[in-house]
C-alpha cells in the first residue's frame, strides 16, 4: 500500500518546487513582495525586539539562546528574505539548512512554530499596506518556509530511523504508522 508513494521520492530542493506548486505561488505575488523588502528590512529590527522579548522570558526557550546578537540578525535576514520575491532552490536549500540548525540544537519544533504568529503579524501587517494580494503572498510564503522548516525535522527523524531500520522505506512506514 505505501511502497508506492510518490511524495516518498521528493527530496532536497525538489520539495520547494512540490510546493511553491501545490501553494500557486505566482510571478506576480512574488513580485509583490520583493517591492515590499525595504519596509521588512525596516520592520526586521521591532520584530527582533519582539521575538527575543518573548522567548527570553520563557525559561525552557532561553536555554537556546547563546549569542543574543549573532541569532538576531539571522532572524532579521530570515524575516527579510521572505520578502525576497525569489523562492528557488538556493532559498528552500537555506531554509532546510536554518531547520537543520534547529535539528542540530535540539530545539523542539514546538518552540519555532510557537513563534510563527510573531513573523506572521509583522509580516501580514508590511504586506497590507499593499492590499490582500500581498497579504495572500505573504501567507504563501510563509507557509512554503513553514513546510520547508518542518522538513528539515522529518528528515532528521527518517534519517534515524533509516539507519536503525536499514530501509528509508521500512521507516516512513513506521513513521507514517502503516
Amino acid at each position: 500500500m505505501y511502497d508506492d508513494r510518490k511524495s516518498w521520492n521528493v527530496k532536497d530542493a525538489e520539495i520547494m518546487r512540490e510546493l511553491r506548486g501545490i501553494l500557486n505561488l505566482t510571478a506576480e505575488e512574488c513580485a509583490l513582495l520583493k517591492g515590499l523588502q525595504p519596509a521588512a528590512k525596516e520592520a526586521a529590527p521591532q520584530l527582533v525586539a519582539e521575538f527575543y522579548e518573548r522567548l527570553l522570558a520563557y525559561e525552557p526557550t532561553r536555554e537556546f539562546i547563546d549569542d543574543k546578537e549573532r541569532l538576531a540578525n539571522t532572524l532579521a535576514n530570515w524575516f527579510t528574505e521572505l520578502f525576497c520575491g525569489n523562492y528557488d532552490d538556493t532559498y528552500a536549500l537555506k531554509r532546510l539548512s536554518i531547520g537543520n540548525v534547529h535539528v542540530r540544537i535540539g530545539l523542539p519544533i514546538r518552540y519555532p512554530l510557537a513563534m510563527m504568529d510573531v513573523i506572521a503579524n509583522h509580516g501580514e501587517r508590511i504586506a497590507s499596506a499593499t492590499g490582500e494580494a500581498a497579504v495572500k503572498a505573504f501567507r504563501k510564503v510563509l507557509a512554503l518556509d513553514v513546510a520547508t522548516f518542518n522538513q528539515a525535522y522529518e528528515n532528521n527523524q527518517l534519517h534515524h530511523l533509516a539507519e536503525l531500520t536499514g530501509s528509508e522505506r521500512l521507516a516512513r512506514r513506521l513513521l507514517s504508522g502503516g
